[in-house]
């Protein structure tokens, strides 16, 4: 056997509906997809990363970074649209991998996404961890510093970290109508603090901040500029 071989559509058809009994139940409706669409379009990176990227790299110009990174979603939404239309199987990535390039390079892919998937989860943790900690320093409670940073920060366990991931992961192991049902209610509010941020902002926008609008780039690539606009894209 090759491990290039491919599964065709209708073994992976058949496969899934034999697994009956055992196969995952199709909970989620439209409005449920919506909101989990987008509650990872608007992630930790909205609150967290969008100044730094436009501080560090891309200045006024982010603006044309988001609209970079929005194709590209597009598109990549689009290539997902018509793989789920003709495989409406469980299994993601890995599953039209196997139907198109192989059983070696569905493995690879199933693998990188569970290590995407972890170090997200992890970054996203540690990025919650510090605006909780701040969240507590206003109300005067200060958590030690070895309880809020890792070992190669000087920390023995991000606590507040840790703390987050196990209580989402319980809240996954309760099954998919409950935390799709969270998840809704985190997205709504979400969606209010931007609205609320943009409505509350839009007074104190100074239009002297947007010149030059593209700042001339340092000499090091990534560093304002075209390339820096690039570079924004790609984290934000």
């Amino acid at each position: 056997m090759s491990i290039f071989q491919k599964k065709s559509l209708d073994t992976l058809l058949t496969e899934s509906h034999d697994e009956g009994a055992y196969s995952l139940r199709k909970t989620l409706g439209p409005y449920s997809l919506i909101a989990l669409g987008l509650g990872a379009i608007i992630g930790a990176g909205l609150f967290s990363i969008t100044g730094n990227a436009a501080a560090d790299y891309a200045g006024p110009a982010i603006t044309i970074s988001f609209v970079i990174s929005a194709l590209g979603c597009c598109f990549a939404g689009l290539c997902y649209a018509e793989f789920a239309s003709m495989l409406p199987v469980a299994g993601s990535a890995y599953t039209y991998a196997y139907a198109t390039l192989g059983e070696f390079i569905a493995w690879v892919i199933g693998w990188d996404l569970m290590l995407e998937y972890a170090v997200a989860s992890a970054t996203v943790s540690v990025s919650w961890s510090r605006y909780f900690v701040k969240l507590l320093e206003g109300f005067h409670i200060h958590l030690p510093d070895a309880l809020t940073a890792c070992p190669w920060d000087g920390g023995i366990v991000n606590l507040p970290a840790a703390f987050i991931i196990i209580l989402m992961s319980l809240l996954l192991i309760r099954g998919t109508k409950s935390s799709s049902f969270i998840n809704s209610i985190i997205v709504f509010l979400k969606v209010a603090v931007v609205l609320v941020f943009i409505v509350l902002g839009w007074g104190f926008v100074n239009s002297d901040n947007y010149t030059p609008y593209i700042p001339e780039n340092t000499g090091v690539w990534g560093e304002y500029g075209f390339s820096g606009i690039i570079r924004a894209a790609a984290i934000v």
